[in-house]
């Protein structure tokens, strides 16, 4: 398995295109591209429909799809804001790639078996490693799809991200082959000889102690452990750093414990949700989550130096199986906006895993597990870590 990766800026998508396959050819992948991961500025909006005719001239593969994105990452660098292609792309000996595209205005039954959600994706291996998610930002009920894909294959490991567009459902996102899509989502499964370890950056830090939902109605938090939430918040602010204080006024957020984590949960077992309204009046607030009692919750704080860390934290825990390369879904709210200076999640990689190729893009939304279910995020890296399973 060899994996290589680029990323290029240039005004014009056939120069970036042609000069990034450039770089990828001299990275020696040594024979035919079996899977080629496109991702493209929306700046190239009037350009999308040249895509798969300029790709089959620059850089032929068995298997090739991608999206368009705010920004792009590869060989390295992270281009925000600029018309930029990036690459990943790969040799995989024993490995089956499957494309599929699917409409979620129609899934199936959520009781429905394994079997036909299987039948119904057009991936009918029960196996894979990995499945890749690029949705369209109009895709509607991700969620529940996400929830089908676990229940269908719940020993893959599922990333991806939500593609950028502009203002209309029907304008272009997403290709695959020969074929640029207006809508829906596409799915790639990595079958045979491949094993990923997956890694979620929330860039958030516990803060208080965590508490048990006591009332609730949907994603209106009424009580934990027994009193306002509001009052707690008080008591919290008031025994905070000043440092802290601040914070709270702009970037407090809940973490909501993944139902599979034991009571010991790591840091990494919370889904983190924003708080979309505040009752003063009350002492109560909404989550961007629903919620049932019994859930526990811990508040969190989220700012550049606490995200810096917490991505080094999480790929720290897989720095012992070296991967052949990675694929990152991140946030449109970090790079240089989030860490004010350019390319520190790459960075971060390539300081704990050396010279692996490293390609994605910045999401409207990413996709990644948190305990055993996988989740849409908000300002998170979510990463997948690519190597063969065996030798």
């Amino acid at each position: 398995m060899k994996w290589a990766s680029a990323a290029v800026a240039s005004p014009n998508m056939s120069d970036a295109l042609a000069r990034a396959a450039g770089i990828i050819r001299k990275q020696k992948l040594d024979s035919e591209l079996d899977c080629c991961l496109v991702f493209f500025s929306t700046k190239y909006e009037d350009s999308f429909s040249y895509l798969p005719a300029l790709l089959k001239e620059h850089l032929p593969a068995r298997v090739v799809f991608g999206c368009a994105a705010a920004g792009v990452i590869g060989g390295g660098i992270e281009i925000e804001q600029t018309p930029a292609v990036a690459i990943a792309a790969a040799r995989l000996p024993e490995v089956e790639v499957r494309v599929a595209q699917v409409d979620t205005d129609g899934l199936p039954d959520e009781d429905a078996p394994p079997g036909v959600w299987r039948n119904w994706l057009g991936l009918e291996r029960a196996d894979p490693a990995l499945i890749t998610v690029l949705a369209h930002p109009y895709a509607a009920r991700l969620d529940a799809l996400l929830a089908g894909m676990d229940y269908a294959f719940p020993t893959a490991r599922i990333v991806g991200g939500i593609a950028g567009a502009g203002q209309s459902a029907s304008e272009p996102a997403l290709f695959d082959g020969s074929d640029v899509r207006t809508g829906g989502v596409l799915l790639a499964a990595f079958s045979g000889n491949v094993a990923v370890d997956t890694a979620v950056a929330q860039g958030c830090r516990p803060v208080g102690r965590p508490l048990t939902v006591t009332r609730c109605e949907q994603n209106v938090l009424l009580e934990v452990d027994g009193q306002k939430p509001l009052h707690y918040l008080a008591e919290l602010v008031e025994s905070a750093p000043e440092s802290d204080r601040s914070l709270m006024r702009h970037s407090l957020f809940l973490g909501i414990r993944a139902e599979q984590a034991e009571s010991s949960a790591a840091d990494n077992d919370y889904l983190v949700r924003n708080l979309v309204g505040i009752d003063y009046a009350r002492g109560i607030l909404a989550v961007g989550a629903p919620l049932r009692e019994g859930m526990v919750v811990h508040f969190h704080l989220r700012d550049r130096h606490t995200s810096a860390a917490d991505v080094r934290q999480v790929l720290a825990r897989h720095a012992g199986a070296t991967p052949a390369g990675a694929l990152l879904f991140s946030c449109l709210g970090r790079g240089k906006r989030l860490y004010q200076e350019p390319n520190y999640d790459s960075r971060a990689f390539a300081e704990t895993f050396g010279d692996v190729p490293l390609a994605g893009f910045f999401c409207n939304g990413e996709i990644g597990p948190v305990g055993n279910a996988t989740c849409i995020h908000g300002y998170t890296s979510s990463f997948a870590l690519i190597r063969p399973a065996r030798n």
